[in-house]
């Protein structure tokens, strides 16, 4: 295969697998809507994809794939991780008030914004499955010389998704951030995080 093969072979595996709906997703949704720290949240994301994936394609995932325990560890905690916020975005529609907060964009610090967005992207399990197991099994299974043009494509993947979901969220926030496009992110917030964790249960069982 040729080097703009394997790049766009990356770019395509990055893009399917980055664009389901996932907590990081949801995340960079909500913050765009309320337009708090967008920028900071758009590159925390993408340098954590990055980190992982020159990691997965570098080998780790493949040792984290062999390990039983490793595995079971990521499921079980990040299958907390999603019910705890998979319940707490349903708590918002049943209580107007912490949607009203959420709604007017209820300022918070750089420092906590960056602490949310590590904590939804280094606390949930689906990403280390996509970005170091998968992306890693596949970019690894290419000669030493293509790898670094498969890790380039899925981490192009990544960028782009991000930015375009996070400043695209901005942009639109006069129409997402009104009651019901709200109350509806939190249910499709809630939905998926509670779907994600009974996943995860399932494959640990």
């Amino acid at each position: 295969m040729t080097t703009t093969q394997v790049y766009l072979s990356g770019l395509g595996l990055g893009a399917s697998l980055i664009m389901a709906i996932g907590a990081q997703n949801a995340h960079v949704l909500r913050m765009g809507v309320r337009r708090s720290h967008v920028a900071l949240t758009v590159a925390a994301c993408i340098v954590v994809d990055i980190v992982l994936i020159a990691a997965g394609v570098a080998g780790a995932g493949a040792l984290i794939e062999g390990s039983p325990l490793l595995l079971a560890a990521a499921r079980w905690g990040g299958a907390a991780f999603l019910a705890w916020y998979g319940l707490r975005s349903w708590r918002a529609l049943l209580t107007p008030k912490e949607l009203r907060v959420a709604a007017d964009d209820a300022p918070i610090t750089a420092a906590a914004a960056l602490v949310s967005v590590l904590a939804m992207s280094l606390l949930n399990p689906h990403v280390y499955l996509d970005t170091l197991v998968l992306l890693g099994s596949v970019g690894g299974r290419y000669p030493a010389g293509e790898r670094a043009a498969f890790s380039a494509g899925a981490m192009t993947a990544s960028f782009l998704w991000f930015t375009v979901l996070g400043f695209g969220a901005a942009r639109f926030a006069g129409v997402l951030g009104r009651p019901v496009a709200w109350r509806c992110i939190e249910a499709l917030t809630g939905a998926v995080m509670l779907l994600l964790a009974a996943g995860l249960v399932a494959d640990a069982l």
